[in-house]
């Protein structure tokens, strides 16, 4: 079995009763909202890969003003081409606020727009699960940065997909 470790920033930033969103080519060429952020190059901060990242796929530069919690998950993947693959994704989400920069949308890039979305519509969006882990950690900003369940355990292993 192959091994996969990715490691990924992304931010919530929300002004004005507005969230600040991506839009990615989802399954099946159906889009769906995402946060803005995403992988870690090699020998790159997680700080600086969500600054980076947010420009990148909305135009605006922002000031990081906190951490708000990790989300990690562990799935295997079938076989393909002869290994199947255990994947392990640790999520750093962080809050932003806009400092510069134009909102715009990414050229050549993994999304194809950038859009302010209000706080209430966003239960009514298309969107990957990360989402809703954002959002939660931003609400809830749990002191040890980890969502829990009701009872607290950890949440069901689905809540953490993408």
């Amino acid at each position: 079995m192959r091994r996969n470790l990715r490691v990924a920033a992304y931010a919530v930033v929300v002004r004005d009763g507005q969230f600040l969103l991506a839009r990615s080519p989802g399954p099946g060429g159906v889009p769906e909202w995402v946060l803005p952020g995403g992988g870690m190059e090699h020998g790159e901060d997680p700080y600086d890969t969500v600054r980076r990242e947010v420009e990148e796929e909305t135009g605006y530069r922002i000031e990081v003003t906190g951490l708000l919690g990790v989300n990690s998950t562990r799935r295997t993947f079938p076989a393909r081409f002869g290994r199947s693959v255990d994947h392990h994704g640790v999520r750093l989400v962080y809050e932003g606020r806009i400092t510069g920069g134009e909102l715009r949308n990414e050229i050549g890039g993994s999304t194809d727009l950038a859009a302010w979305q209000p706080l209430d519509a966003v239960p009514d969006l298309v969107r990957v699960r990360m989402v809703d882990i954002g959002l939660r950690l931003w609400r809830e900003r749990p002191a040890a940065g980890r969502l829990e369940a009701a009872g607290s355990r950890p949440l069901p292993r689905e809540m953490n997909a993408d």
